[in-house]
């Protein structure tokens, strides 16, 4: 029996050698190498401006008290999310609108925006998530930018799972006013912790800059390193402690230089998932709307349907007995006390969010996967679903 973790970091590239670099400096907070990060991200995407946090949760709270998001406002947001995505909207005592989202690819799609807007008139963000990886319906006459320009709606895009894809002949993250980024352990480029907030509005990048350090008018790395006496600083905000150490940037950088080869070992990936699980009765899998190459399948997450004969957490001891590590992506934020409770949400309001929920789960997917482990997975799910079809048809 193979052991195959569902998330496994690969770390092969120079990680070590930026590292040790930054010991050797004596400065191990936010300076030089975190400016050369933000450069070289910035440029990846096309964006004119990038600024590294210590958290994708950091950059969307720093993106929404950017966009003056204030008590009793309202933000839209997908309801098949990480709770960060709404957590930041009651860190700024607003209030979630949950939407429900499309079942094939978990994404809030126009359609949904447009009646979200007349059943809400009054909302002034919208946070969409690019789930998975997949990009929104973004452009175009009757896309999500257009439709919000349209109603005076900004936009903040949780790309937490969304590094790099490709919109038409556009990367997530310069596309939005604001685009947010999560580096955490098991996404597609890691810092170990860390996030990055883009945006083309220099307005917004100078707020989120001073935010995310104490409303501190100076950077540290320029006062601690200028020629010249330069303790003097101000405070111009009550801002926050979200900033980015160059520990963290140096294994960035090192990450950014093999996000390709990451990529690519993702691709081949789902390359074999869908070959071989695409035509088991009792199982859904991930749509791709976009050219394969453009999703940065971050996440290959399939859901099992009443068809399959099996209940999905059965589902997943089954897989952990055979030494497959799996997850669920997620549940639904209607389904969480919190918001359950304060907003009276219901399951029956977010039909497709709900079907989603009851069966999904999320298969290994990280780019040293080897072929070996692949054959592994899917004949371990074929043959979970067989036993399962034999009980059935037995009682």
């Amino acid at each position: 029996m193979l052991n195959i973790p569902f998330s496994k970091v690969t770390c092969s590239g120079s990680e070590l050698k930026y590292i040790k670099k930054v010991l050797k400096s004596g400065w191990l907070t936010t300076a030089g190498v975190t400016q050369e990060f933000e450069k070289q991200f910035a440029q990846k995407l096309g964006v004119k401006y990038a600024c590294a946090v210590n958290s994708c949760t950091a950059a969307l709270h720093l993106g929404l008290e950017a966009l003056k998001v204030k008590s009793g406002d309202k933000v839209f947001v997908p309801a098949m999310t990480f709770t960060a995505s709404a957590e930041v909207i009651r860190y700024l005592h607003a209030d979630p609108v949950i939407l429900d989202v499309d079942y094939d690819t978990r994404i809030l799609t126009p359609e949904i925006l447009k009646q979200a807007i007349v059943n809400h008139p009054d909302v002034k963000v919208l946070i969409i998530v690019h789930f998975g990886g997949h990009p929104a319906d973004m452009l175009g006459e009757d896309g999500i930018l257009e439709i919000c320009k349209k109603h005076g709606i900004r936009i903040i895009e949780d790309a937490a799972h969304a590094f790099p894809t490709r919109m038409g002949d556009q990367m997530i993250g310069n596309i939005g006013d604001i685009t947010c980024f999560s580096f955490y352990a098991n996404k597609t480029i890691t810092t170990g912790e860390g996030g990055m907030l883009t945006t083309n509005d220099e307005d917004i990048y100078r707020r989120v800059k001073v935010m995310r350090l104490h409303g501190i008018n100076r950077d540290i790395w320029d006062r601690f390193t200028s020629d010249k006496p330069s303790w003097e600083y101000d405070v111009i905000a009550p801002g926050y402690k979200y900033n980015m150490p160059d520990i963290n940037a140096a294994i960035g950088l090192a990450q950014l230089e093999d996000y390709d080869k990451f990529h690519l070992g993702r691709l081949r990936a789902v390359e074999f998932y869908r070959k071989e699980l695409r035509d088991i009765e009792g199982v859904d899998l991930p749509e791709c709307l976009v050219p394969f190459e453009d999703h940065a399948w971050h996440l290959f997450p399939i859901v099992l349907t009443q068809e399959s004969n099996i209940d999905r957490n059965v589902f997943i001891e089954k897989m952990a007995l055979m030494g497959i590590g799996t997850s669920v992506h997620y549940k639904p934020l209607y389904r969480m006390t919190y918001y359950r409770e304060r907003y009276d949400l219901k399951p029956s309001d977010f039909p497709n969010s709900e079907n989603l929920w009851q069966g999904t789960v999320s298969l290994p997917l990280f780019p040293s996967l080897k072929i070996d482990e692949l054959r592994f997975i899917c004949s371990s799910i074929k043959a979970i679903l067989k036993e399962a079809r034999i009980k059935v048809s037995t009682l």
